[in-house]
């Protein structure tokens, strides 16, 4: 007889108005049974680390019918989703097996049965390499920054580059990326610890704390007198507005995330539109799922920069499904330092 064990999850208790609160979520306690249906073709995961991102808090939404193309909903009354890690103890699916390690769609949960559909990829380079980083710089957030900043930014070598929301989980490796393009870059985030980090760690050639700026217009032309070649978006509002009067003709704007309007009941208006007619600017949106075709070429590419040391990434892990809340909350404050990541259960 199949095994019956509890399952903590996350729960959102109400859709969410304004800036998420710790207590718009829940930890509950129920049961699973360790085996997958007869017939089925899900896969039962134990859930090892799941990735918070700031494309959640628009889940939290009542829905609109504007909901991104994840095939991730989320439900008053049921477990949050997300990227996660997790490792298979049972699967209805030819393509997994017990004990396969992989990362995908799953639930904030310590265990969920997913469709075998909402698994990225098996992981086969455990080696010296951390588990982790699959919800990271060997994840949605590496695909990410890399499809950005190549497909849909078109980076030059030698180009002129801006990176808002910099020292996040994509930020950094755009940064990171462009560098090894021999460009010029650009971050900005907000403290000067973070800046620090940008500067000494990731090897961005100046930083500034936004929080600090006055004039964001003034301070963009003060690091880029020459304009901007690729402004990677993941910020908008203010910032996204300064940056349209510094765009060189022809920029091009990766649009990978607004974060700064994810909270506002009423989102901020863009002044400066014009100059996109003006100077020619692309500016395109695009998400992860556009490009998950290029994880093999990707992976190729980061795995052997990262083990040569050219490549680092910075991680801020909380333990614990009963931290979830408040790690995820904590993203829209920037309480985190490098990518947020939950540690549910032991490797």
């Amino acid at each position: 007889m199949a095994e019956v064990v509890r399952n903590k999850r996350v729960v959102l208790r109400n859709y969410v108005t304004g800036f998420p609160k710790e207590s718009d979520m829940e930890i509950l306690e129920g049961t699973i049974t360790l085996k997958v249906p007869e017939g089925s073709k899900e896969v039962l995961l134990k859930n090892l680390y799941l990735s918070c991102d700031p494309f959640m808090r628009n889940l939290m939404n009542k829905p609109q019918g504007t909901e991104t193309s994840s095939g991730l909903t989320y439900t008053s009354g049921s477990a949050i989703g997300g990227f996660g890690v997790s490792k298979v103890i049972d699967s209805g699916s030819p393509d997994y097996k017990y004990g396969d390690l992989v990362w995908g769609l799953t639930k904030w949960e310590e265990y969920s049965l997913v469709p075998s559909s909402q698994i990225i990829s098996k992981i086969q380079h455990t080696d010296g390499v951390p588990l982790s980083y699959y919800t990271g710089i060997l994840g949605m957030p590496g695909v990410t920054a890399y499809a950005g900043l190549f497909e849909v930014g078109s980076l030059q070598k030698g180009e002129r580059v801006f990176v808002s929301a910099a020292s996040g989980a994509v930020g950094q490796l755009v940064g990171q990326f462009a560098k090894l393009t021999d460009c010029y870059v650009v971050g900005s985030a907000g403290s000067k610890d973070k800046v620090d980090l940008l500067k000494n760690k990731f090897g961005f050639d100046e930083g500034f704390n936004y929080k600090e700026e006055p004039d964001l217009n003034a301070a963009l032309k003060r690091y880029f007198p020459e304009g901007i070649d690729v402004y990677f978006e993941n910020v908008g509002g203010k910032t996204l507005d300064a940056v349209l009067l510094n765009m060189r003709v022809q920029g091009r704007i990766p649009a990978c995330g607004m974060i700064s309007q994810y909270n506002l009941t009423q989102p901020e208006g863009v002044t400066n539109l014009a100059n996109i007619v003006y100077k020619k600017i692309r500016m395109q949106g695009f998400n992860f799922f556009d490009y998950v075709n290029l994880y093999p070429k990707f992976l190729e590419f980061v795995l052997s920069h990262l083990k040569e040391g050219k490549i680092v990434y910075v991680e801020d892990i909380a333990e614990g499904l009963e931290n979830g809340p408040a790690a995820l909350v904590g993203l829209f404050s920037g309480r985190n330092f490098g990518k947020q990541v939950l540690l549910v259960a032991p490797e």
